[in-house]
C-alpha cells in the first residue's frame, strides 16, 4: 500500500543487510581458535547450476581475491588454489536469519525479512528508547558483531531507499530530504533489474539513478516496461510502500530495556508486574480490555522466549493477570531459562476488546459469572488452551453439527444460542451419541412413531411421543443425505429418548431407526 497522506511523524526505516551471512557462520564453526585471521584461506559456497558447480557466495577474503558469485568453481580454483569450498545450504542460512529476526525484534515490533539476507525494521518512534537514531544504529551494529555477523545498515525515509543504500551504497543514516540525493548517486543496479536490462541501461550511458531521474518517464516506460517508472520512484523515495511485519504489531506494547541483565526470578516477576500495571493503564486510557497478553524475554545471547496467557473476558486487572502468568510459567514443559540474563522484556496485548468501566460494589465478593471466568482463565493458563473447551453454536440444522467445541478463551462467534422458554420441555437432549446408535422398532403405521423399540438388548414400550420434527440433509456438503424424522418418546419407566427414522417410505426400501440422545 502506498502512503500518500501526510503524517505528523516522518517514517523511518532501517535496512540491515548481511553481505556474507554464511561465511561468518562457517568461520565460527570451523575456523581454528589459534589461527590468525590472515592465515585463514578464502571461503566460498558452491552449488550445482545446470550440471556445473558455481559459486553461490564468497566471503570478504575471496572477494578481495577477485572471486564473485556465479563464477565457475574450476575458474575460482585456478585463480586461488588455497580455496576452501563448502556446499551451499540455503536452508541453514534461512534458519540463522530467522533467529536473527527474532532477536532484532527487540528494537521494534515492526520487523520483516528482506530477502536475500536482509531485514527491514520500521523504527518510527522507537529510536528514542536507545538514545536516538545514531545510537540505535550503533547498537544494532554491535549486536550483530557480538553474534559474529557482518552487516551494513542504512536508515532512510522509505524501505526501498534504505534497502538500496544498504546494498548498493555505503550505508549510513540519512535525514529526511537527504536520502533522495544519496539515492540519485547510486548505480542503476540498485533498481535490481535483469542482467539484460541492466546492460541496456549502461550502453545508453545511464549509469546512475540520477541519470534516469533527469529523463522523462514516458520513454523509459516504453523501453523498459510500464512498471519501470514506479520502480524508479520507489527507489528514489518518492513513494513509501509500507512493510508487512513478520508478526502483526499489537495495539499495546510496553518495553523495558535494562542497563544490567537480570536473571533472578523475583526480579523477573517484579518487572513483569510493572509492565502489567503500565499496560493496564494504557488500556484504561483507550477504554479497552485485554483478552491475550504476551510477555517476551530477550536474553543477552540472542535467544528469545514468548509466554502468552489468554482470558475468557476482557480485563484490566493487573494482579489477576500476573497470577495467570505465574500459573503459565509454572506449567511450562521447558522452564524459563535466563541464561546469562535478560537485557530486555516486553509486554504486548495482541487481542483487545472494548471494556466499559464497572462500578465496584461495597462487598468484596465478585459476581458468579466473573468468578467462573477467572476459574476458566486459571485452568487455561495451567493446562493449556486446548485442554479447556466450551460449546459454541454453529450454523447448521443437523443436530450433531449444531454445536462445536472450541477453546474456552477463543473469540466468540457471531452465532448465539436460541432463546428458549424455561417452562417448555427441551427440544434437544443434553446427552447425544456420536454416531447415533441403531435400534429395532415396531410401529403401528409406517410413518408413525414406534410403539416398541429394542436398544442394547432391552425392550422399551413407548407410552408418549412428540413429533415428528423433520430435518433434511445438507445436500451441499454430501449428496444423497436422507431425511430424518425425529420423535421425543417416553417409555413406561419414565425414561425419555430422542429417536429418528432415517429416510422416508417410498424414498428407501426400508428406513432405519436410530437413537440420537437421552433426555435428563
Amino acid at each position: 500500500m502506498v502512503n500518500s497522506e501526510p503524517s505528523a511523524r516522518p517514517r523511518r526505516y532501517l535496512a540491515v543487510w548481511f553481505p556474507w551471512l554464511p561465511s561468518d557462520r562457517l568461520r565460527r564453526q570451523e575456523q581454528r581458535a589459534d589461527a590468525p585471521p590472515e592465515d585463514t584461506p578464502p571461503v566460498v559456497l558452491a552449488e550445482k547450476v545446470k550440471g556445473a558447480l558455481r559459486l553461490a557466495a564468497v566471503d570478504p577474503a575471496a572477494a578481495r581475491a577477485g572471486l564473485t558469485p556465479g563464477l565457475a568453481l574450476a575458474d575460482a580454483r585456478a585463480r586461488t588454489p588455497a580455496l576452501r569450498v563448502v556446499a551451499h545450504r540455503p536452508d541453514l542460512d534461512d534458519a540463522l536469519l530467522g533467529r536473527v529476526l527474532e532477536d532484532f525484534g527487540r528494537f521494534t515490533p515492526m520487523i520483516a525479512l528482506d530477502p536475500p539476507h536482509g531485514l527491514m525494521l520500521d523504527v518510527t518512534g522507537c529510536a528514542h528508547l536507545l538514545g536516538g537514531e545514531a545510537d540505535l544504529m550503533r547498537t544494532v551494529q554491535a549486536r550483530a558483531e557480538r553474534a559474529g555477523l557482518k552487516i551494513r545498515c542504512a536508515l532512510a525515509g522509505t524501505p526501498q531507499v534504505a534497502r538500496a543504500l544498504a546494498r548498493f551504497g555505503p550505508g549510513g543514516r540519512f535525514e529526511p530530504g537527504q536520502d533522495r540525493a544519496a539515492a540519485r548517486r547510486l548505480p542503476v543496479a540498485a533498481l535490481e533489474l535483469s542482467d539484460k536490462e541492466d546492460e541496456a541501461l549502461r550502453r545508453l550511458g545511464l549509469k546512475r539513478l540520477g541519470d534516469l531521474d533527469d529523463r522523462p518517464r514516458a520513454p523509459l516506460a516504453a523501453r523498459f516496461g510500464a512498471d519501470f517508472p514506479t520502480r524508479l520512484a520507489r527507489v528514489l523515495g518518492d513513494e513509501d510502500v509500507r512493510i508487512t511485519p513478520h508478526r502483526p504489531a499489537a495495539p499495546v506494547i510496553i518495553d523495558r530495556v535494562f542497563f544490567e541483565p537480570i536473571s533472578a526470578p523475583e526480579d523477573v516477576e517484579r518487572v513483569l508486574s510493572d509492565l502489567l500495571i503500565e499496560t493496564m493503564d494504557r488500556l484504561d486510557q483507550t477504554g479497552r480490555g485485554g483478552r491475550a497478553f504476551e510477555a517476551s524475554f530477550y536474553r543477552v545471547d540472542g535467544e528469545m522466549r514468548r509466554i502468552v496467557v489468554r482470558t475468557g473476558r476482557p480485563t484490566r486487572d493487573a494482579p489477576a493477570t500476573l497470577r495467570l502468568f505465574r500459573e503459565r510459567m509454572a506449567a511450562l514443559a521447558a522452564p524459563l531459562d535466563p541464561g546469562f540474563g535478560f537485557d530486555q522484556m516486553r509486554m504486548s496485548v495482541p487481542w483487545t476488546q472494548a471494556l466499559a468501566p464497572t462500578q465496584q460494589g461495597l462487598e468484596r465478593e465478585m459476581p458468579g459469572e466473573e468468578a467462573f471466568s477467572r476459574l476458566v482463565d486459571r485452568l487455561t493458563a495451567r493446562l493449556g488452551p486446548e485442554a479447556v473447551l466450551r460449546f459454541e453454536p454453529f450454523a447448521s440444522h443437523i443436530p450433531e453439527r449444531a454445536a462445536r467445541l472450541v477453546p474456552a478463551a477463543a473469540l466468540h462467534g457471531d452465532e448465539t444460542w436460541p432463546d428458549l422458554d424455561p417452562d417448555d420441555p427441551p427440544l434437544r437432549p443434553l446427552q447425544m451419541f456420536d454416531p447415533p446408535q441403531p435400534v429395532e422398532t415396531l410401529a403401528e403405521v409406517p410413518d408413525g412413531y414406534p410403539l416398541k423399540f429394542r436398544w442394547r438388548r432391552v425392550l422399551h414400550e413407548v407410552t408418549r411421543a412428540e413429533g415428528p420434527e423433520r430435518i433434511s440433509g445438507e445436500w451441499w456438503r454430501a449428496p444423497n443425505q436422507r431425511t430424518r424424522d425425529y420423535y421425543r418418546v417416553e417409555d413406561r419407566d419414565g425414561r425419555r429418548f430422542w429417536l429418528f427414522r432415517q429416510g422416508l417410505y417410498g424414498e428407501t426400501l426400508e428406513p432405519r431407526w436410530f437413537i440420537h440422545g437421552l433426555f435428563a
